[in-house]
C-alpha cells in the first residue's frame, strides 16, 4: 500500500474513461475534516514525447457539505428528469441567484 500523506484519512478513486477522480478526506492540524476532489487526466507532451498528468483540485469544507450536496443533487436530478427545482438556482446565504454570479466573483 502506498504511503498516505499525514493528514489523509480516506481516499477513493473513480476511473471514468481518460480521467480519474479522487475523493480524499483529509484533516487540518485541528482535526477538522475536509474533502478534496481531484480530477486527473493523462496527457501527452508532444515536445518531449512524454506523458504527464493534468490535475484540477477542489477543496470542500465541512460547513459547505450540505449546500454542495443539495446543489449537486439538484443538478443531477435535472439531468435525469429535466425538472428544474425551484430552490436549486438560489443562493440563500448571499441572497442572490446563481445566474448573477460570474467566474470573476470567484477570483481572489
Amino acid at each position: 500500500m502506498e504511503k498516505q500523506e499525514k493528514n489523509e484519512i480516506l481516499s477513493r478513486a473513480v476511473r471514468a474513461g481518460k480521467r480519474t477522480y479522487f475523493f480524499d478526506v483529509k484533516a487540518t492540524k485541528n482535526d477538522e475534516k475536509y474533502l478534496t476532489i481531484t480530477e486527473s487526466k493523462r496527457k501527452f507532451n508532444a515536445d518531449n514525447g512524454t506523458f504527464f498528468y493534468e490535475k484540477h483540485k477542489l477543496f470542500l469544507y465541512k460547513e459547505d457539505f450540505t449546500k454542495f450536496q443539495n446543489a449537486l443533487g439538484a443538478v443531477l436530478n435535472f439531468i435525469e428528469t429535466g425538472v428544474i427545482p425551484d430552490d436549486a438556482l438560489f443562493d440563500t446565504e448571499n441572497n442572490r441567484s446563481n445566474s448573477d454570479l460570474s467566474f470573476e466573483d470567484l477570483e481572489a
